[in-house]
């Protein structure tokens, strides 16, 4: 804590001090008031203005410290003052109070409730920045709620000072003035219970729900401006309408068969999406080519002869179009047909909220209405506008399939997931590989330490990586194709033969007519959502995958579908908030990457403390039996506690290792249940237990060691050490 904090601090404690030794608190009491209140009123007729002004100071250091007697000051003020100045001198010296001790607390507390705690916090701050108005206003309105505990609770999020008084102002004084009016009958009451009878307090509940029933009303305006110039149709073809056959939308529509929903999914392309076609299954089959040409190539760490390996990329890509085959059919049109989804092929574009107008394969036009609408586009890779770039006929991830040859020098643009898994795939397939970066290190999102392991597997396999580097332009000298990159200001020359371009994705939206709806989206095409995945103030049109973002993952596309799927079709009773709190993440390189959570780098820059603890997963002996030693596991925990606030892999079998961290952060396991858990030897999984254990021993307690260490020296004494001699001499 500063300075200026402990000033504060200090002033408030000796305050509260001084109220308490010269016995401030137990003046402040019904009695009290009664008792004085004769000679108050003939005093202050003769001194209304100083009696007003110093009514109001008292009120605010009340309210301010937190301390009894608000209600009390209340009734002096009417019984003193009167119905119109009790009530401004109290309302006014409520809200100043009410104000600086929600300052105090926002000074003193939000600042390490933030370092501690900043996703939550972040999440409550859009909460209040959303809907804080009506929130307040119902706490003030029901005085069933200590206000003191409201003013403290609230300094500590992001609301508004501003809107903060004036919305206490405004909902304190029906309150204020019940409690005013009370004062000026202050000889008639008894206790407190005459003021705030049962009936009156379900009056100020019913007031209490005013806001929410406000909040409501404004819902309806809002979606009414929404659907402003739509007609909406008495009847529908469909509960639900999908557009996009990959991972987003075939769950949405599996989810919505499986209860009975008439759905219908609308697939321009082929089922499955980037996925099946040109993503997660066709790269995975490649790199596991690579590993076992890698394998061939270094079998002399197996006891084996190492054998050479010239790859041919028909057969490889052969290969790949056949597992793409196999896997097709757990994607298909037919299969969701007998799930119950009506299957067309063909490209949809809005016509309203309600309705699509489908371009059919074969040619022909119809529109559809349905009551909800699921936009599952999904994306494409992003081509860069760099000069001289389009005559090079770059590869991308969705058009590297189709290659019959392989490259003889391969420019690899991206140093991200794709990027670094394709680079290491063809490298490893005798391709030479050259790597740009334009960033100063290889997958930016991880830490430095992670990224640091794979550059060195990277160069360790032939592969040229120049971190640093900004593509400027593309030209020909000759029949050579070059790439001019800009490093440190100086122009690189890099010669080569095929180009990958690698730097991030689009989401497909350009089709989709959102004009239509008055829908901009954002740069990246990605449409704009709520966290109820709902798009652009339609709650009846629903995104997700990689047209809603922020995660491209295939897990992270089918997560959310269950979110899209079910507000969409029941979100009229109940909506659900998508839930990213346990998000993980594979990167096929080897060694594989996997994290889930928090990142040290994340952690640092966010303020949350953490502890780290390491384990080497060269000290494996799964590892070891199978020469694949090497990587680490990083989690990082609480301090001194065994919550998992993130978890990093980084070697073989990083993914598989990693569910286990990510399902005991998902129901909030800690380390020492990990720990205290029966796992098979000899697994790759018992490295998750080594690291709890770990963790164990950094964080055993000393003291308790110490004392077990006296007691067992105690009890082994003097007969133990003869025990010990006898021993031997029977031998």
């Amino acid at each position: 804590m500063n300075k200026k904090k402990l000033v504060i601090a200090g002033v408030i404690l000796a305050v509260l001090a001084l109220v308490v030794a010269f016995d401030g608190h137990t003046l402040l009491t019904l009695d009290n008031l009664q008792q004085h209140q004769v000679s108050l009123s003939q005093w202050i007729g003769d001194n209304l203005l100083v009696a007003l002004l110093g009514f109001i100071a008292i009120y605010v250091v009340v309210t301010a410290l937190s301390l009894p007697g608000a209600a009390i000051m209340t009734l002096a003020g009417g019984a003193f003052f009167g119905n119109l100045y009790g009530l401004l001198a109290a309302s006014i010296a409520s809200t100043v109070g009410a104000t600086l001790a929600f300052l105090a607390a926002r000074f003193l507390f939000r600042d390490s409730l933030r370092a501690r705690y900043k996703d939550t916090v972040a999440r409550m701050d859009k909460g209040i920045e959303k809907d804080g108005a009506f929130y307040l206003a119902t706490l003030r309105l029901v005085p069933l709620f200590p206000f003191f505990m409201i003013n403290l609770a609230m300094g500590l999020t992001g609301m508004k000072v501003r809107t903060y008084m004036l919305v206490s102002w405004l909902a304190m004084l029906p309150g204020t003035f019940v409690f005013v009016n009370a004062g000026t009958q202050l000889a008639r009451i008894e206790s407190m219970g005459d003021i705030v009878s049962a009936n009156l307090l379900l009056a100020f509940v019913l007031l209490g729900l005013f806001p929410l029933i406000a909040k409501f009303v404004i819902g309806v305006i809002q979606r009414r401006r929404a659907y402003r110039g739509f007609t909406k149709p008495d009847r529908f073809d469909y509960n639900l309408l999908v557009i996009g056959g990959g991972a987003a939308g075939l769950v949405s529509a599996y989810i919505a068969a499986a209860v009975k929903a008439k759905v219908a999914l609308i697939e321009k392309h082929k089922m499955g999406g980037d996925c099946l076609n040109t993503g997660c299954v066709p790269s995975k089959a490649l790199i596991q080519s690579a590993k076992v040409a890698d394998s061939m190539r270094h079998a002399d760490r197996y006891g084996l002869e190492s054998v050479p390996v010239k790859p041919s990329m028909r057969t490889l890509m052969n290969r790949v179009h056949k597992i793409i085959a196999e896997v097709e059919p757990h994607d298909s049109p037919e299969r969701y047909q007998k799930l119950g989804v009506d299957c067309i092929s063909g490209e949809a574009r809005f016509v309203s909220p309600w309705e699509l107008e489908v371009q059919h394969s074969d040619g022909r036009t119809e529109r559809l209405t349905a009551r909800s609408i699921i936009i599952a586009s999904g994306g494409r890779p992003a081509v860069p506008p760099i000069p001289g770039w389009a005559a090079m006929q770059p590869l991308t991830s969705d058009t590297l399939w189709r290659l019959e040859h392989e490259p003889k020098r391969l420019l690899v643009l991206g140093g991200g997931p794709i990027g670094c898994e394709l680079s290491q795939a063809f490298a490893r397939l005798g391709v030479e590989v050259t790597q740009v970066e334009r960033g100063e290190r290889l997958l930016p999102r991880e830490d430095a330490d992670v990224s640091e392991a794979v550059l060195r597997q990277f160069r360790k396999d032939g592969i040229h990586v120049l971190l640093d580097h900004r593509a400027m332009e593309f030209t020909r000298d000759g029949e050579e194709k070059v790439a001019w990159c800009e490093h440190k200001g100086q122009r690189v020359r890099i010669p080569f033969d095929d180009v990958l371009v690698a730097v991030g994705r689009s989401a497909n939206t350009d089709t989709l007519n959102l004009a239509a709806l008055n829908l901009q989206p954002e740069r990246n095409g990605t449409v704009p959502v709520d966290e109820y995945l709902s798009v652009g103030g339609f709650p009846n049109i629903y995104a997700c995958g990689d047209v809603a973002g922020p995660y491209q993952f295939t897990h992270a596309a089918a997560h959310q579908a269950w979110y899209a799927a079910v507000n969409g079709l029941f979100g009229s009773f109940k909506r659900f908030r998508v839930d990213y709190r346990v998000m993980p993440w594979v990167t096929f390189t080897s060694p594989e990457v996997a994290r889930v959570g928090l990142s040290e780098a994340e952690a640092e820059a966010q303020g949350v403390a953490v502890a780290v603890t390491r384990y080497d997963l060269g000290d494996l002996d799964r590892a070891i039996a199978e020469s694949r030693a090497g990587g680490f596991i990083k989690v990082l925990t609480a301090p001194g506690k065994d919550k998992i606030l993130g978890a990093t892999v980084v070697g073989p079998q990083a993914g598989e290792i990693l569910a286990e961290f990510t399902l005991a952060m998902k129901h909030g396991l800690g380390l020492n249940k990990i720990l205290g858990t029966i796992h098979p030897y000899p697994t790759w999984n018992e490295a998750a237990k080594y690291a709890a254990g770990e963790w164990k021993r950094a964080n055993a307690p000393q003291g308790i060691l110490r004392l077990l260490e006296k007691l067992h020296r105690i009890r082994r004494g003097r007969g133990g050490a003869g025990g010990g001699v006898a021993v031997a001499k029977n031998r």
